[in-house]
């Protein structure tokens, strides 16, 4: 009688294949903008209220999403009860914060923002006065002018002016999307 033989696969490593039995290339849908040969794994309705969808990738969706409007032709009262469903709908996030389970910021400064808004040694809601008046002062204190030939000091007046920099522009996008 012929005895069986051991598995390969029943410890680690595993010398088996997980999952699919086939090593058969997988169909990948492109990205449906001209060109683009990413894969298209973002849907995006083609019309409002419709079923069909085009199929981008990350880039391009959000370049299509940049401009819609989501309460056309709605009336007034349609889009502020659209606007109230959809707020209820995300009040969980919005409660997290308090437990900083979403990070510091109220999510209106990117990631940038907040580092520079650390290296100016302000909190996450200051607004651009407190931003203008917390540079001048760093600025003074470590200008190279003032402190010559101390490299720590030089380094931190670079640190400071990029940030205020990076909060300027922020500042400036802001006010022109306003």
């Amino acid at each position: 009688m012929a005895r069986p033989t051991r598995s390969d696969d029943w410890g680690f490593p595993r010398w088996r294949s997980y999952g699919a039995k086939s090593r058969e290339a997988a169909n990948v849908r492109l990205c449906d903008r001209e060109g683009c040969d990413l894969p298209g794994d973002r849907p995006a309705p083609k019309a409002p209220n419709s079923p069909e969808r085009w199929y981008f990738c990350e880039a391009h969706a959000a370049d299509y999403n940049k401009n819609w409007d989501y309460f056309a032709n709605l009336g007034t009262g349609e889009a502020a009860d659209r606007e109230r469903a959809e707020r209820a709908q995300a009040n969980g996030f919005r409660s997290s914060a308090h437990w900083s389970w979403g990070g510091p910021g109220d999510g209106t400064r990117s990631r940038e923002e907040m580092r520079a808004l650390d290296v100016l040694e302000l909190e996450s809601d200051a607004g651009f006065d407190e931003i203008k008046a917390a540079h001048r002062r760093l600025a003074k204190e470590n200008h190279p002018d003032l402190k010559q030939g101390d490299k720590a000091a030089a380094d931190a007046f670079q640190k400071i002016q990029a940030a205020y920099e990076v909060l300027r522009k922020a500042e400036e996008r802001r006010a022109a999307s306003s």
